[in-house]
């Protein structure tokens, strides 16, 4: 294999080195004898010197129509259709996942490119009429300055284009800190920004660690808003670090999201959904399908039936011909993987299928685990109640559907959860009384659209939402404006208490 590329920090449009001249590197999950690239291993002093360029690039920017942000965000978007192939080519190297997802994470982005592209020529507010007489209201965003967002590894381009863009159109200058495991997925989100003409400053790139890098651009004084998505840990100490100045903070965190079958269910269906929701992306989705609770007349059958189409997924390297699962994203996310699967062993939870990490042949030089299948689960067991991230999926049985919706709400998160049924009754009551931020009918608990709201309850997140127009808010404030044209003072509800 050829010497890795070494890759640059993009700071107020120059391609500059950490100051520390440390770097780190980028190594392929499912070959970790291939280094995909050497990427800045940065500190405080390469963010403030980001910060510091976004800022002095947000007048300008923030001065810049609406509109025309779009068209630059616009051809970003048609640069990330040309390169959808290379791009997708990279994120399987530098993430594990198979082509086949990676190419839908790339389109992810350049959905939501041409999605953010039009609010330029939106960006509602709204107007009223005045109580009094000659008189003018209507209120408008305005934006919030530097924005610093953090970004997972799961996700590395589709994620980032959910913050940069929205921030971008609305006006605000950002710094990214992409995850160290899949920095280059972002690099290329960045590169088609440049590309497509891009102010210098407005958008900045630092790699680095959470701690070294992360924090620093959290608490500094310049970043008005800080957007991060990944471990609910680690989301309650960006909160706490936000809430001591005050910053605008959108966190989205993990997820334990249910499937309810009931025994009216269409179990082809279900099996399709429950399978593709458990191990696409490897388990490693913060809407993965983590616990099918299943009506006790069906558990069986279908706890056999996954078993069985299971049994046929292809784990391999995504670069493949045909995989249909790669790897954990590190060593340290397999160990998480194993050790869950000892503590549901221990709680004497069934292990129908899976549990072993896979090391024969070219599998040793990646971090591959068995799609694993759980049976005979208990709510209350640590595998149905904690986030693994991993291939790894629960089967709880019950008895009814309140008793599902009960299992399916009684856990920290509230992200995504689906029933599967053919009662309108039973689905509308689902969709009524499921706590999470999203639910699906017939449906896997993945497959978000970025036109819709995204996000969800309790551990998942603070009330924030990323896709829609909705994601407008995280980047702006409102602004009321009144105008009297009336030539004379209105006291309004005092002159107009008659």
């Amino acid at each position: 294999m050829s010497d890795p590329k070494t890759y640059l920090n993009y700071i107020g449009g120059e391609w500059v080195a950490a100051r520390s001249g440390k770097t780190f590197e980028n190594r392929n999950p499912a070959d970790t004898r291939d280094v995909v690239g050497l990427f800045p291993d940065s500190g405080a002093d390469d963010i403030n010197d980001a910060v510091a360029a976004a800022s002095a690039a947000y007048n300008a920017w923030r001065l810049t129509p609406a509109p025309k942000r779009g068209e630059i965000i616009f051809r970003a978007s048609q640069i990330l259709q040309q390169r959808k192939e290379e791009y997708a080519q990279d994120m399987t190297r530098e993430m594990g996942k198979v082509l086949a997802e990676t190419r839908g994470d790339v389109q992810e982005a350049i959905d939501m490119g041409f999605y953010m592209a039009g609010e330029g020529r939106r960006l509602h507010g709204v107007t009223t009429p005045s109580e009094l007489p000659n008189k003018f209201q209507m209120s408008v965003r305005q934006p919030l300055g530097v924005c610093g967002l953090i970004a997972p590894w799961n996700f590395p381009m589709a994620i980032p284009s959910w913050k940069i863009f929205p921030a971008l159109i609305c006006g605000n200058t950002v710094v990214i800190k992409p995850a160290e495991d899949t920095p280059l997925s972002t690099y290329n989100l960045v590169q088609a920004l440049i590309d497509a003409g891009l102010p210098k400053g407005v958008v900045n790139i630092v790699s680095g660690y959470g701690p070294s890098a992360g924090e620093p651009l959290v608490i500094h004084p310049d970043v008005k808003v800080v957007s991060f998505t990944g471990s609910t840990e680690v989301g309650k100490h960006v909160s706490k670090l936000c809430a001591e100045q005050f910053k605008h903070l959108s966190l989205e965190m993990g997820g334990k999201n249910p499937m309810i079958v009931m025994d009216d269910a269409d179990l082809d269906l279900v099996l399709a959904g429950a399978v593709w929701g458990a191990f696409g992306t490897s388990g490693q989705r913060c809407t993965a399908t983590s616990r099918v609770i299943a009506h006790r007349k069906i558990a069986a059958e279908l706890t056999e039936r996954m078993q069985a189409e299971t049994r046929q997924i292809r784990v391999g390297n995504g670069l493949q011909e045909g995989m249909q699962m790669g790897p954990s994203i590190n060593e340290g996310q397999l160990g998480v993987v194993q050790k869950y699967v000892g503590i549901g062993r221990d709680e004497g939870a069934q292990l129908v299928l899976g549990g072993e990490r896979l090391s024969e042949g070219d599998l040793a030089h990646g971090f591959f685990h068995q799609p694993t299948i759980f049976g005979e689960v208990k709510r209350t067991m640590r595998i149905a109640q904690e986030e693994i991230f991993g291939p790894v999926v629960s089967i709880i049985p019950v008895d009814s559907l309140e008793e599902a919706i009960d299992v399916a709400n009684d856990v920290p998160y509230g992200l995504s959860s689906a029933i599967y049924t053919r009662n309108v009754n039973n689905a509308f009551m689902a969709m009524r009384d499921l706590y999470t931020g999203i639910v699906y009918v017939n449906a896997p608990t993945i497959g978000a659209e970025i036109h819709l709201p995204f996000g969800g309850t309790k551990g998942t997140g603070n009330g924030k939402r990323e896709g829609g127009t909705q994601v407008l808010d995280t980047y702006t404030e409102w602004k009321s404006l009144y105008v009297d044209y009336s030539g004379g003072l209105q006291r309004a509800q005092i002159d107009n208490a008659e």
